[in-house]
């Protein structure tokens, strides 16, 4: 497998993508996410975490002030804004990596982008707000377009896909015109094909199994499984049978399976461990 090779522009510096798989370190400043939620709530301890990461061989810190779990509800720009405002403000001028920002709002992405981020992960692929194409063209900032069946309030409830690629394809396609047609640079974008969201267990696994169809759209492919539902479901028997930190044995098989299908970046909770699982499977992709 030819992983093809990127520019992705970003603010104020552009990001080679493929010749590594890059790292993006998950940082929720939040009370519920499923994951850590209320580990990293304090700014304190946020821009503490964030350094870490770095150190540990991060690329890209994503920063996300509303969890977007399966069943949420969601909350405020205002509150949103008030959650992340302190660790951009603790991190600016001083934080070594690029910084993106995990939101799905256009005034939570312009302040943080006017903080220093320099990326918007929006999980809606701009269908939530309408002005956060403007946003993003405005700061030229990257993007990045993930693909996701509903909403997360209901994403798990509605009917899944009859053909979970074709779905998957369609809708990142869908995306990327949307992104295009609003004036944003093909060169600021990459597809997240959106692993648990609004997919069921055997379909996560599907899209791994068939991801290099996805390199087929042209752009930088982002995937993540960290601490995911579906991992500890297969690993354990049953979905409560493992608690999230203790998937990480699943996420990194799925990091290596995600790498040599064709992903770029991996959007991780545990930095230091899926550096090791990336190098691996960074060295068979160049084997081959």
């Amino acid at each position: 497998m030819v992983r093809r090779r990127f520019r992705w522009r970003l603010i104020s510096r552009t990001l080679i993508l493929g010749e590594r798989t890059l790292i993006m370190g998950v940082l929720n400043v939040t009370p519920d996410s499923f994951s850590d939620g209320g580990k990293f709530l304090d700014a304190r301890a946020a821009i503490r975490h964030a350094f870490e990461m770095a150190q540990a061989g991060a690329d890209i810190l994503d920063v996300g002030g509303e969890s977007t779990r399966p069943g949420s509800t969601g909350i405020s720009a205002e509150e949103e804004i008030a959650r992340i405002m302190p660790v951009l403000k603790g991190l600016r001028g001083r934080f070594p990596i690029p910084i993106s920002i995990d939101t799905r709002k256009a005034a939570v992405a312009e302040v943080a982008l006017s903080e220093g981020a320099e990326i918007v992960n929006d999980i809606s692929a701009l269908q939530f707000d309408p002005a956060l194409a403007a946003t993003v063209r405005q700061h030229r900032a990257g993007l990045i377009l993930m693909h996701m069946r509903g909403k997360p309030e209901t994403m798990h409830r509605r009917p899944f896909a009859r053909d979970v690629l074709r779905d998957v394809s369609a809708g990142l396609r869908a995306a990327v015109l949307r992104a295009r047609r609003a004036g944003i640079s093909k060169s600021r974008l990459v597809i997240d094909p959106g692993i648990g969201f609004g997919k069921n267990s055997a379909q996560n696994f599907e899209i791994l199994a068939r991801l290099s169809e996805l390199t087929e759209i042209h752009l930088p492919i982002v995937v993540g499984t960290s601490r995911k539902t579906f991992l500890g479901a297969v690993a354990g028997g049953t979905k409560a049978a493992l608690h999230p930190e203790d998937r990480l044995a699943g996420t990194a098989a799925t990091v290596a399976a995600a790498i040599l299908g064709g992903a770029h970046m991996v959007r991780v909770h545990d930095v230091r461990e899926m550096v090791r699982a990336a190098r691996i499977a960074d060295r068979i992709v160049g084997a081959s």
